[in-house]
């Protein structure tokens, strides 16, 4: 398999920042989605793809017609789903939220989503990116896919700091993927 370039850009800045706003429809701010342009700007990709929730399909389309690309909209990129936790803040939840910090997996929030199964639908995303790309997507999936490409755990996916706008760029190969640049 021949090589290829991975660039993920994490959603811009939403009212409401800090929030677990998860698959919630949050538009972003229109300096969010200048910012998402900027950090696209120059990169050199054959496909385009975004989650469908506004706050990274709205800067999708953006960079769509900045490069001429077109959108692929892929739900599979969506945050995690926070169940009875959307909308909150984590600080606000108190010690409800540390079981889930400590092990997503085990402790997914109330009606929400585990670890494990976003990682799934994130690896089936990835199985179809066969050619350079670049995915306008959220924290979480960002997280999922380092975890998965580079075979990372949980707790080693937060030693990346994912401020909104935030790039990613990875080279992927059949047996292995490193990254290339990370701009915060």
């Amino acid at each position: 398999m021949k090589a290829r370039a991975l660039h993920l850009i994490r959603h811009g800045a939403v009212g409401g920042a800090g929030r677990l706003h998860g698959h919630r429809d949050v538009r972003p701010l229109p300096e969010g989605i200048a910012a998402c342009r900027a950090r696209a700007r120059g990169l050199a990709v054959a496909r385009l793809i975004a989650s469908d929730l506004s706050r990274a399909r709205m800067a999708g389309e953006e960079i769509a017609q900045d490069s001429g690309l077109a959108l692929t909209i892929d739900p599979r990129w969506r945050e995690l789903n926070f169940g009875a936790w959307e909308g909150c803040d984590p600080h606000e939840l108190g010690g409800a939220i540390a079981p889930f910090w400590d092990d997503p997996q085990a402790n997914p929030p109330p009606g929400g989503e585990s670890w494990g199964n976003m990682q799934g639908r994130i690896a089936q995303a990835l199985l179809a990116i066969e050619e350079d790309a670049l995915v306008i997507t959220h924290a979480g999936p960002m997280r999922a896919a380092l975890g998965l490409l580079l075979g990372l755990n949980y707790r080693q996916t937060w030693a990346f700091h994912l401020p909104y706008a935030a790039r990613i760029s990875l080279r992927l190969w059949g047996d292995g993927a490193q990254v290339t640049e990370l701009i915060a």
